[in-house]
């Protein structure tokens, strides 16, 4: 009888044992790092890209290519609004300073401003909150005509953003010293690296840009702006965005802060040397900056 339940109980051993080196191994909880998920998302993207992202919450960051220079197109309005915060703060101009919109001002692409009738009249907050909310383009040109990007740039090496340059006007003119030198002519409107963006959002973020209040202010200008095609698109009302884009031929470029439950995320995606040109919200550009920016948003949750 002994042997009987011997022989049982090792049976029994066995089949346990079997079926558990039968059962598939569970899956790793981490899953894949964000590194791995960013660069399986732009596996098959046919352009360069560039990344810089922060948890301003946590300190946690992610960068690819983060320190290169890129094209800014319409993000290097971000550091010309610094300027004019500045330049307000110190009197040397005021935000009811007349602008007359005429002919030979008006430049085309995004905005408003150069469908005005000839000697209309704003001023320079209209101006500089028109830069940012419709990314008008006679705006800018107006508002750097009042700054001037040599201005904008000393703002930005005030700031320690060595890399970051307004180097002249949309359309041509109003040329920064930075012009003369060769290899900024590679870049057109301006110049600047993801991680000096993520840098001037996060001093926005503090306050520490001209003042608490302005650098306030500033973010709440970047929360009202209307292109919202790769960081902020799908965005809840419950996740606010503060961000500025930029489109120009083969590049899309998207720099911003969402504020997520899981901590403010600051970040700057480039993409550039794209196939083809196609303005509308759903090229891939835009697409791939959407993405990215989600991937983003998990990978650096607290």
């Amino acid at each position: 009888m002994k042997k009987i339940i011997l022989v049982a109980v090792v049976f029994a051993f066995v089949a346990v044992t079997g079926m558990a080196q039968a059962r598939p191994q569970a899956a790793s909880p981490s899953g894949p790092s964000l590194d791995e998920r960013i660069k399986s998302e732009i596996g098959d993207f046919r352009g360069k890209v560039w990344i810089y992202a922060k948890n301003l919450d946590t300190g946690k960051e992610y960068g690819m290519r983060a320190d290169e220079q890129v094209r800014t197109a319409s993000t290097i309005k971000l550091p010309i609004m610094t300027e004019v915060f500045r330049q307000v703060a110190e009197g040397k101009i005021a935000w009811t300073d007349p602008i007359e919109i005429t002919k030979a001002v008006k430049v085309g692409g995004s905005g408003i401003l150069s469908e005005f009738t000839d000697g209309s009249m704003i001023d320079v907050k209209t101006a500089m909150t028109l830069m940012i909310v419709q990314s008008d383009n006679t705006a800018t040109n107006v508002i750097l005509n009042k700054v001037s990007s040599n201005s904008v740039n000393d703002h930005m090496a005030k700031l320690s953003l060595n890399d970051t340059l307004s180097l002249r006007k949309i359309g041509g003119g109003g040329d920064a010293k930075a012009w003369d030198e060769p290899l900024n002519k590679l870049f057109g409107i301006g110049r600047s690296s993801p991680k000096d963006m993520v840098r001037l959002l996060e001093m926005l973020e503090k306050g520490e840009v001209v003042s608490k209040e302005a650098s306030a202010e500033m973010i709440a200008i970047l929360r009202r702006q209307q292109y919202k095609d790769g960081i902020g698109r799908n965005a809840l009302d419950t996740v606010p965005v503060a961000s500025k884009s930029g489109s120009l031929d083969r590049l899309r470029s998207d720099v911003g802060i969402v504020y997520t439950r899981r901590g403010r995320i600051a970040m700057a995606i480039t993409v550039d040397d794209m196939p083809v040109v196609q303005y509308i919200m759903d090229d891939m550009g835009n697409e791939l900056i959407w993405r990215l920016s989600q991937i983003l948003q998990e990978g650096l949750a607290r």
